[in-house]
């Protein structure tokens, strides 16, 4: 009998839900991040502790380059660069795409205005930001976005797979910086 409801109880577990992902806490300090990126094309190195010395940086991760989600979800982003700037802030996109892929991604649908970078694994698991699929670790990274201040410190998270409210979310947690 106690097998059986092992057993029942170890299924329920696999069909249910697993949320996006656990992220980094607000407050949290972020791990150190040195990766190959592109800004309108063009191949650069990217170091975030380098970058917040410049003022708050919103590092978004995105699952998948020229996916549906990933695209509008850049393109909004992109808009919105000059209300970033505004406050101060960079903008660089992580995805576990290969670099040539991400040339093409800021051309295309980034449009020149911010620039996107690789995540590996490690980096990937480092954030907390493993995508989970029918319960099992991918090697892609969920959508999380991640306001940090100066500091090194999270300033704000927001974790969800549906990219419309992520540039809403950082632009005001920024904006609230900036104040």
């Amino acid at each position: 009998m106690k097998r059986k409801l092992l057993l029942a109880a170890a299924a329920l577990l696999s069909v249910m839900a697993v949320p996006a992902g656990a992220a980094l806490r607000t407050g949290a300090q972020v791990p150190a991040l040195r990766t190959q990126g592109a800004l309108a094309g063009r191949t650069f190195t990217f170091d975030l502790q380098q970058a917040v010395r410049r003022g708050p940086v919103v590092l978004y991760f995105f699952p998948k380059a020229f996916t549906q989600g990933c695209t509008l979800e850049a393109r909004a982003f992109a808009e919105a660069m000059p209300d970033f700037r505004a406050a101060g802030a960079q903008v660089v996109g992580l995805s576990a795409d290969d670099l040539p892929t991400l040339q093409r991604f800021s051309r295309e649908e980034c449009r020149d205005a911010f620039p996107v970078a690789t995540a590996t694994p490690a980096t990937i698991r480092a954030f907390d930001v493993v995508l989970q699929r029918d319960g099992q670790a991918t090697a892609l990274s969920d959508r999380t976005s991640y306001v940090i201040g100066r500091n090194g410190r999270v300033v704000m998270v927001h974790s969800d797979g549906d990219w419309r409210q992520h540039v809403q979310r950082t632009l005001a947690a920024v904006r609230a910086l900036h104040r």
